[in-house]
């Protein structure tokens, strides 16, 4: 049975700044939970309507109904269990390889498919600016679909950050060069923008080199495409520049 004052915590966390008094935040659905148990991640406590997952302390599982699933739940159709977290210590910067950086991205579900396609393409490091939507936003979590794990996600005054890069900065524009005819390093920051404004002048004076994905399209008319959407094409390009060397 889950008690009221489990209920409102659980349900705080759906917020920032409850997550960040309580240094928690939460999963939900078996594969993003038995993610986050095969991982560093430290489980504060697991909630599930039926018992899910071996080899777990007792005093931290809680089996609930249906109907308490829903009352602590973030998502409109519940999936069997909820899983809360303890946020980890942050790992510091490393300065080699390719690294993704974020500039203002605000969508839950952009951050998190981005955070996906970094570890799909080996991306062990995401430097977030301090106005991106939060990596332990229930939103967020989810779409990352256990992505999490792997993948290094930091908050920074992105400006300082790239001031002080010992490796090139390409940032993302509509008039960039093209991707597809550029000789990409193995090392290197790949900065992307916001959804509505793209990168911010602030930081376009930081990419000392402007890349962009050109349009196929017969008229040309396309306004943009979406930043994960980019991310992904970006992102092949620059394993497949380097890898066919």
């Amino acid at each position: 049975m889950v008690s009221k004052n489990q209920i409102k915590t659980i349900t705080g966390l759906q917020q920032k700044k409850y997550r960040k008094q309580h240094k928690l935040f939460f999963a939900e659905g078996i594969k993003v939970v038995q993610e986050l148990l095969n991982s560093n991640f430290e489980l504060h406590h697991l909630y599930a309507t039926e018992a899910l997952f071996n080899g777990l302390d007792n005093n931290k599982v809680t089996l609930i109904t249906d109907d308490e699933l829903k009352k602590i739940s973030a998502l409109t159709t519940p999936q069997s269990c909820l899983a809360v977290f303890e946020m980890p210590a942050e790992k510091p910067l490393v300065k080699t390889g390719l690294t993704v950086a974020l500039d203002e991205v605000r969508d839950p579900g952009n951050l998190g498919t981005i955070i996906r396609l970094c570890d799909w393409f080996g991306i062990k490091q995401l430097v977030c600016s301090q106005q991106c939507a939060d990596v332990y936003n229930p939103k967020v979590v989810q779409a990352t679909m256990g992505s999490l794990t792997r993948v290094n996600v930091l908050y920074t005054d992105l400006a300082e950050y790239l001031a002080v890069a010992d490796t090139p900065v390409f940032g993302t524009f509509m008039d960039g060069d093209n991707v597809y005819t550029q000789t990409l390093p193995q090392d290197g920051i790949i900065v992307l923008g916001n959804e509505a404004n793209g990168i911010s002048t602030e930081i376009e004076r930081l990419s000392a080199h402007r890349i962009a994905i050109p349009r196929f399209g017969d008229l040309q008319q396309t306004e943009s495409l979406n930043v994960a959407t980019a991310a992904a094409i970006i992102l092949s390009e620059f394993r497949r520049n380097f890898n066919g060397k």
